[in-house]
């Protein structure tokens, strides 16, 4: 059993910033990354960034230079920083916790089935 929280979204206008937190427990010993998902009404779910137990991380093309993926391991916590939001982040954001081998600029990731339950996240123009 492994569970996942994520907090922190909210309604902001487009250029604000938001910090959203996703807290892991339960039998995770198995696992070494942690990824932020979102899903926009009608779209399909996209990887928005992960990050391993040793920090490397993962950033979608269109995420870098905005968004900031970090962990804090003592509380299997990992944060979702997003600066400069616009009205086409919006969206709910999940995390999902699983598997990763990183090797150079590769960065595959094999999902869990173990989501959260999201959190909503509403930019406004």
């Amino acid at each position: 059993q492994v569970q996942l929280v994520e907090s922190g979204g909210g309604w902001v206008q487009s250029g604000g910033s938001l910090r959203l937190s996703c807290a892991a427990s339960g039998n995770i010993f198995s696992f070494n990354a942690m990824g932020w998902y979102r899903q926009a009404p009608g779209e399909q779910r996209e990887s928005v960034a992960a990050i391993t137990n040793e920090g490397r991380t993962y950033y979608a093309d269109s995420m870098e230079g905005r968004f900031t993926i970090s962990r804090d391991n003592a509380k299997n916590t990992i944060y979702l920083q997003m600066n400069s939001l616009k009205p086409e982040d919006t969206a709910v954001y999940y995390c999902n916790i699983g598997s990763a081998y990183v090797n150079g600029d590769h960065f595959v990731l094999d999902e869990s089935d173990y989501w959260g339950q999201g959190t909503q996240v509403t930019v406004s123009s």
